[in-house]
């Protein structure tokens, strides 16, 4: 008689708390946000069923729509910034401070992670105070090595002002690619590293063509991290430029359009049930980009693990 297998309820009493706590701050809201946007007010004030009328109205009425595809193209731009330039400078820092021979490799990591734990609020009052054209120490600096000629009060221009919180935002985090992909070169086998050594593959040809192509899965996962983030962004814009996202919205992405819309601003009431549609709206796009990372991507890559 074959001998019944024991029933590990461990593994449940050990998963019941994040689960519970997971459900109650991530699953349940979420619901609860997809339901809200499909429901709005009538003239009475009275909850209705709209169905997918919030969505018609976000993407068809042009009081709407300006509004939403702005915030997208500017939400795309703030995302592209950071794949061309913090994910590169990450992956070149990472590729340094792997060097055996470098010395005090440590120091160097621990300063250039340390802008990651800081507050935005502290960031975005920071660098705005260093950017400010009246009382900042950018120009000053610029004077002094002969470039105050190319200052300029980059926040305050709509064509360089959302580029200028990108590379703020860049400054803050490339960290994390940096400790990612470090992570990922010293996980590399000692024996891959020495056969390369005596095949003459060494230096920055040996990165390219041996470590670079085994750390593709660690970048890939920094990609598809770098777009939930930057698709989730908010803080800094809003601490920087406020819930306008000026000038003339010239900064404004979907956190703070959803922001605006939900709770109101100014002389602008809050919709809860538009604000909602806005974020069911950031949730599929999110989703979409995932997704496609994970069927399309993720798979080609798993040729380069070990």
């Amino acid at each position: 008689m074959a001998q019944r297998k024991a029933v590990r309820w461990h593994i449940a009493v050990f998963l019941a708390p994040a689960v519970l706590v997971y459900t109650a701050l991530m699953i349940v809201p979420l619901f609860g946000t997809l339901n809200l946007s499909l429901f709005n007010l009538d003239g009475a004030k009275a909850r209705v069923f709209v169905g997918l009328a919030n969505f018609v109205t976000l993407f068809g009425d042009p009081r709407w729509s300006a509004a939403f595809w702005n915030a997208l193209a500017n939400n795309a731009w703030f995302f592209v910034v950071h794949m061309l330039v913090q994910n590169p400078i990450g992956i070149a820092l990472a590729a340094i401070l792997s060097t055996p021979k470098l010395r005090m490799a440590a120091f160097y990591r621990t300063a250039i992670f340390i802008p990651t734990i800081l507050s935005f609020v502290i960031v975005g009052f920071v660098w705005k105070l260093i950017l400010s054209p009246i009382w900042g120490i950018a120009p000053g600096m610029l004077d002094a090595v002969g470039l105050k000629s190319l200052f300029a009060p980059w926040l305050g221009k709509e064509e360089y002002a959302l580029t200028t919180l990108a590379l703020i935002s860049v400054w803050q985090f490339v960290g994390i690619p940096m400790m990612l992909i470090y992570a990922a070169l010293l996980s590399i086998p000692d024996e891959v590293i020495e056969a390369a050594e005596m095949d003459g593959v060494t230096g920055a040809s040996q990165f390219w063509k041996i470590k670079l192509p085994l750390i593709l899965p660690s970048i890939g996962i920094i990609s598809i991290l770098t777009f939930v983030g930057n698709f989730n962004a908010f803080d800094l814009i809003y601490v920087a430029q406020g819930a306008l996202a000026g000038p003339n919205f010239a900064t404004d992405i979907l956190g703070t359009f959803l922001y605006r819309t939900f709770f109101g601003f100014q002389l602008q009431l809050g919709d809860p049930h538009m604000g909602a549609t806005i974020a069911t709206a950031m949730f599929f796009i999110i989703l979409i980009g995932v997704c496609f990372y994970l069927f399309a991507i993720q798979t080609r890559l798993r040729r380069y693990q070990f």
